[in-house]
């Protein structure tokens, strides 16, 4: 018998937290979904290249039955974004549907219909949040690659949730090479507003490829960014999407790995489920939900737990000659979106790696890539080689959606 005096056997170890990421969960940290494509806006960097409707977007009843099967298995938030998702008739239905599910909203709008009278409506829920997209602390920049008035109504958005009493609004900021000096400002508008500032990456996903070259910030400006998010990071969101500055010294504040299909994924308008946000391609496409429901398991519970590419994504990665780098540990080899688009292997470094690795690499890259999908309203991208100011409809609709693009949706 042993004796009342012995020591109790010590717990078993557990690892690091980010050791376990990268192994998956049962179900999503972040999951993304984008309600529509559809968009008032053409912004020139935009990641789902949206614009047009898709015609086989997910009904009413499918998006309720997707909340049903995220309340089963405790996803406690998404972030819903687009295209505008507010475009969409029902998007105010699914979200309260989805609060009283217990699926907390995290929407993501340029602030079209954010209106005095939605404004109140939103401070009255407990279970919302609203990130308002903003690329420029001054129309001149936002307005170049957002386009003409977008600033002005981002701002008339802002007010009008101050003066209902919205607590912690976010201002969503994609970085880029014209608006890096502006962080301060960005700063200082959030904190006018009452807001919370967000800034994420500028990825060459989606009409993003089209203006990297033009648009990412210069090697510069990635440390005059990382040396502001150190000053700067304890008020600020990033999305965990600057991990690969973390090789300029200190790892900046998140799990500093990618969690494309470990803790992230995206569902797409017409219930495609991708592994990442940014990594809208057919080779990142793990499954539908609609397509891929099975007896006693929903479609995304089925993609999430079951499918190849999550569970090849989940296993030990080789990160090539990456893993000889003294500073592996902190940015893990970089983002594999950021990769892919610029026509990097998956065990290369990230194309802006701040070593300069990147740059090498980037001299003898393959064949880039092209997004699988795409919505814009011109049904065309072309590379721009000069600047790249934004003009909107100068010139007659081919089609009435072209116009319009809530167009068949009122």
């Amino acid at each position: 018998m042993a004796s009342m005096l012995e020591r109790p056997s010590p717990p078993p170890a557990v690892g690091k937290l980010v050791d376990q990421f990268e192994l998956g969960l049962d179900a999503p940290i972040c999951l993304t979904w984008e309600l529509t494509y559809a968009c008032n806006l053409s912004c020139v960097h935009c990641l789902s290249s949206s614009g047009r409707r898709d015609p086989r977007e997910l009904s009413t009843e499918q998006c309720k039955s997707i909340i049903d099967e995220l309340q089963k298995m405790q996803v406690f938030y998404v972030n819903i974004g687009g295209g505008e998702p507010t475009v969409r008739s029902d998007f105010w239905e699914l979200v309260d549907y989805a609060t009283a599910h217990q699926v907390g909203v995290k929407f993501s709008t340029n602030g079209v219909k954010i209106d005095k009278k939605v404004a109140a409506r939103l401070a009255a829920s407990d279970y919302v949040d609203v990130q308002i997209s903003i690329d420029g602390a001054t129309a001149e920049v936002n307005d170049a690659v957002r386009g003409p008035g977008s600033f002005d109504m981002a701002v008339r958005a802002l007010e009008n949730l101050r003066e209902a009493g919205f607590t912690d609004a976010k201002i969503s900021v994609v970085v880029t090479r014209h608006n890096v000096s502006q962080l301060d400002e960005f700063k200082a508008l959030a904190d006018k507003y009452g807001a919370t500032l967000r800034i994420t990456r500028l990825l060459p996903s989606g009409r993003g490829a089209d203006v990297w070259d033009d648009l990412h910030p210069t090697a510069g400006q990635q440390r005059e960014l990382y040396d502001w998010l150190v000053a700067n990071g304890e008020g600020v969101l990033t999305g965990d999407s600057f991990f690969h500055l973390s090789a300029f010294g200190d790892a900046l504040p998140g799990l500093n790995l990618c969690g494309a299909g470990r803790v992230v994924c995206l569902i797409d308008p017409i219930g495609d489920v991708y592994a990442c946000p940014f990594a809208i391609h057919e080779q990142f496409l793990a499954g539908n939900i609609v397509r891929d429901a099975k007896d006693g398991m929903g479609g995304f519970q089925t993609v999430w737990q079951t499918s190849e590419l999550f569970q090849e994504l989940r296993s030990p990665q080789t990160s090539g000659a990456c893993t000889k780098c003294s500073h592996f540990d902190a940015c893990r080899g970089g983002c594999m979106a950021a990769k892919f688009f610029t026509g990097l292997p998956m065990d290369g470094p990230d194309p802006e790696c701040v070593i300069g690795n990147g740059e090498l690499a980037l001299a003898a890259a393959g064949e880039i890539p092209k997004s699988s999908v795409d919505h814009s309203r011109t049904g065309q991208r072309k590379t721009p080689r000069k600047s790249v100011p934004l003009t909107l409809m100068m010139r007659p609709p081919a089609k009435i959606c072209d116009e319009n693009p809530l167009a068949g949706m009122e």
